[in-house]
């Protein structure tokens, strides 16, 4: 019977070393494979040129390295990339870059599939397969960086877990896949660059805020209003707006940081001048900023963009308030990689 192989990137480097000492070989081959594994993002055990062919052949007989591969990539009339990632199981998830004229920005996914049931966004009608895993997001990143150099001639800036999947239903995973991301013996990108994106789990914000975590944390809020926000993201009604207030406050109260929502303002939805006053009486809770995003259609017509004038009374009385609003175009839209409409449609 074959034994199955487990996946080394499982493998903490002390677990790595362990294993070449029980093996009878030196530990600094653990450091040496770990290397190879995360920094320089080797997928086969046959490149790792600086190890016997011994040791290569004791690594192929225990274990597999479960990389991505691009099974299919798309490039916006923008400049934005989609990318149709196949897992090591077969399954795919997307992630996309999008390039400015300063930087480039991941968009990365945590999850095959979402838990939550957002009803204006394409990724909640699949069903949650399974999470990814921390290696599965670390490897989305190595590749739009690797594509950021190929076509924009500069390293990837910024990530943000804005792709499928809600993060913090794979808490876990991603705060490993991070802190591998910033680690010196990883990617060695700056906490600051990256921005995790939560449709609002209380419970979770809190625990992150309880580990000091340096990265950013943005909130899709979408409405301050709980009848309104239970109608267009149903889980509201288990995490409604008072406990999400209450562990953003303790987030700002632990680390001092900034929130930025993430809001789209549909017609006859959340465009009444009641939506707005509860926004900005919101945005008094903590520090914070709104991002005004552009409505991207899932073909169902339930949900339209709202008319340029429900979207300036939202930026007058913001700016009235002192609240900062930035107002975000979508990109990729062409072909469908602009936000929430990601959904493994090519």
């Amino acid at each position: 019977m074959e034994v199955k192989k487990k996946d080394i990137r499982a493998l903490t480097k002390e677990q790595l070393r362990d294993f070449f000492v029980e093996n009878g070989d030196k530990a600094f081959r653990g450091n040496q494979v770990y290397e190879w594994l995360w920094s320089k993002s080797l997928h086969t055990f046959e490149a790792m040129t600086n190890i016997s062919k011994q040791t290569r052949e004791i690594l192929e007989s225990n274990f597999v390295i479960n990389h991505i591969k691009v099974d299919s990539m798309q490039k916006s009339n923008d400049g934005t990339i989609k990318n149709g990632i196949r897992l090591h199981d077969g399954l795919i998830v997307e992630s996309v870059l999008i390039p400015t004229e300063k930087r480039t920005t991941a968009c990365v996914s945590s999850q095959v599939g979402c838990s939550l049931d957002c009803k204006f966004c394409a990724t909640s009608r699949l069903k949650r397969m399974r999470n990814l895993n921390p290696d599965e997001i670390y490897d989305q990143v190595v590749v739009i960086d690797r594509q950021s150099r190929l076509y924009f001639n500069h390293k990837l800036t910024n990530i943000v877990f804005m792709g499928m999947g809600e993060p913090l239903m794979n808490y876990k995973n991603v705060l490993k896949s991070i802190e591998m991301i910033t680690s010196p013996e990883g990617l060695g990108m700056s906490s600051k660059r990256i921005t995790v994106s939560t449709s609002g789990v209380p419970k979770m914000i809190k625990k992150m805020a309880d580990e000091e975590v340096k990265f950013n944390l943005a909130v899709s809020l979408h409405s301050a209003i709980d009848e309104v926000r239970t109608s267009i993201m149903p889980f509201n009604a288990t995490f409604p707006l008072k406990d999400l207030r209450e562990s953003l406050e303790y987030w700002y109260e632990k680390t001092n940081r900034a929130i930025t929502y993430e809001y789209i303002v549909w017609d006859g939805i959340n465009d009444r001048k009641e939506d707005i006053k509860a926004l900005v009486e919101f945005c008094k809770a903590v520090p914070c900023k709104v991002n005004l995003i552009e409505y991207n259609p899932i073909d169902d017509g339930e949900f339209q963009q709202a008319s340029s004038s429900a979207i300036n009374n939202y930026i007058s009385n913001l700016e009235m308030h002192d609240i900062t609003i930035n107002v975000r175009r979508s990109r990729g839209k062409d072909i469908d990689a602009a936000c929430g409409q990601l959904a493994n449609k090519s």
